[in-house]
């Protein structure tokens, strides 16, 4: 199993003077230290179960294109894009541009966006949920398209695009991998049968995560996808340098189940010293599940 770290917490003692520093030498750590991927958030404001507005937060893709010219190895994605923040042409060539400048280590991490509160306070219109899906998939389809041999016209019912030219293109032929991310599932695991490299399901007990993979299993056989061919990712709430065994025993149940990769936060204040002692002592023995 692979180790992902999200960071999507900036508010570390200090992080008046210390925010930039941190982060970078976050980034460096988990890039030396064999994590697989390294997430920031797609919010303008921090969320309110982390404190909500008054707290520090980065705008995401800025944020990856510096992490882009500091590290060396490990991909890089938002966990995830909010599909309402920007035009999905655009969207394409700003995941591209990330992608070429990081030498193909670029994710494109994508959902349906929730946040009402920083939509509302920051002026961006928040369409209903069935809406939002909708612009979902059509922002998948022009994606797709943008990173394929069409650089034709598209025509949805939201977003009607002249010309899809995406020139330098990714650097894979298939384009920047696709991560969806939720559980939702006559959605959200559709779209992820017809469009994902990925899933990235919420960390919930092994029982429900089995009952979502089965449902992610029907929508694949149903749109004629090879099941197998997805990774399937979680992100988890566990401290595993606090509590390595019970983290690494829990792990395996998830890895049985076909979970690659599990995502966490670092628990500390020190986001630094945490990645190097997870890397340390915990990655190795996570690496054998």
């Amino acid at each position: 199993m692979q180790l992902g770290v999200h960071y999507a917490n900036f508010s570390h003692p200090d992080w008046e003077h210390r925010l930039e520093d941190r982060l970078t030498e976050t980034a460096r750590v988990a890039d030396q230290g064999g994590v697989s991927l390294f997430t920031v958030m797609d919010h303008w404001f921090q969320m309110e179960q982390l404190g909500g507005p008054p707290e520090p937060m980065l705008e995401g893709y800025t944020t990856l294109g510096y992490l882009a010219a500091v590290t060396e190895r490990i991909r890089l994605s938002l966990l995830v894009t909010g599909v309402t923040y920007r035009h999905p042409g655009l969207l394409a060539k700003t995941v591209t541009t990330l992608d070429r400048l990081s030498r193909g280590r670029a994710v494109l991490g994508i959902g349906a966006a929730w946040y009402q509160r920083e939509h509302d306070g920051l002026g961006v219109p928040f369409p209903s949920t069935g809406e939002r899906f909708e612009r979902l998939e059509e922002t998948l389809q022009i994606c797709r398209q943008m990173w394929g041999d069409d650089d034709g016209a598209y025509d949805g019912t939201h977003y009607r695009l002249a010309e899809t030219v995406c020139v330098p293109p990714p650097v894979r032929p298939s384009g920047v991998p696709v991560l969806i991310g939720g559980s939702g599932e006559r959605k959200t695991l559709r779209l992820v049968a017809r469009y994902a490299d990925a899933c990235n399901l919420f960390g919930e007990p092994p029982e429900v995560v089995r009952h979502k993979l089965d449902v992610l299993r029907r929508h694949c056989d149903d749109a004629g996808r090879d099941y197998d061919a997805i990774e399937k990712t979680m992100v988890a709430t566990a401290d595993p340098a606090g509590e390595t065994d019970d983290f690494l025993a829990a792990m395996e149940e998830y890895a049985a189940l076909g979970i690659s990769l599990v995502t966490m936060v670092p628990a500390a204040d020190d986001p630094v010293a945490w990645t190097s002692e997870v890397c340390e002592r915990v990655l190795p023995r996570l690496a054998e599940l």
